[in-house]
């Protein structure tokens, strides 16, 4: 099964297990790099909880996500339309002056992640943010039917490489979710380079 299929598969039981999860420091730190009425790119919405605060918070928020079933939920759960995509789809005409990545880029094989920021990052202002997070650790892995590709600092700063964005600041922080206190993951807020 592929890691699409199994969002398609587990979309009900997705959403309420991440709905309600609180990652507002996380987002404190992702919007104090924001102009005001932003728009922000969710790149991998997920069940749509963080496209929902930001709307709230008076950003202007484009949802994306891979998975058609996860869509509809977050659809019905934002009020507002999610895109069913690829972050390789993404119309690169499209400009966002940040993009949010939380636990999303972490499906995309590490020989990928280059190109995929690339690509993410064209649709980027100049000195637009960009925040990602993926599990703290240096492996590629299958883990309960969904592909996860782990990442480090060093890591990290080799997908980077020739993309256009520099890190601005990573922080590693314990899994918000009960009963998971003892996964730790990377967060980064990367910055996109002044031509």
């Amino acid at each position: 099964m592929s890691t699409i299929a199994f969002y398609d598969q587990h979309s009900q039981d997705f959403f309420e297990s991440t709905v309600n999860v609180d990652v507002s420091e996380l987002y404190y730190a992702f919007l104090s790099n924001l102009p005001t009425n932003a728009r922000i790119l969710d790149a991998g919405c997920g069940s749509g909880r963080d496209t929902k605060a930001f709307i709230q918070m008076g950003f202007n928020v484009t949802a994306i996500d891979a998975s058609a079933e996860l869509a509809k939920v977050a659809t019905d759960y934002i009020g507002q339309h999610v895109t069913v995509c690829t972050f390789d789809q993404i119309d690169p005409t499209l400009t966002f002056d940040a993009i949010w990545a939380c636990a999303s880029l972490l499906h995309v094989d590490a020989s990928v992640l280059p190109d995929t920021f690339t690509h993410l990052a064209n649709t980027l202002v100049d000195n637009g943010a960009f925040y990602c997070s993926f599990k703290y650790g240096i492996q590629d892995r299958t883990h309960n039917g969904r592909f996860f590709t782990d990442a480090d600092e060093s890591r990290l700063q080799q997908w980077l490489k020739n993309t256009g964005l520099i890190i601005k600041h990573t922080w590693i922080t314990a899994d918000a979710r009960p009963d998971r206190e003892n996964e730790k993951w990377l967060n980064a807020i990367l910055i996109k380079a002044v031509k």
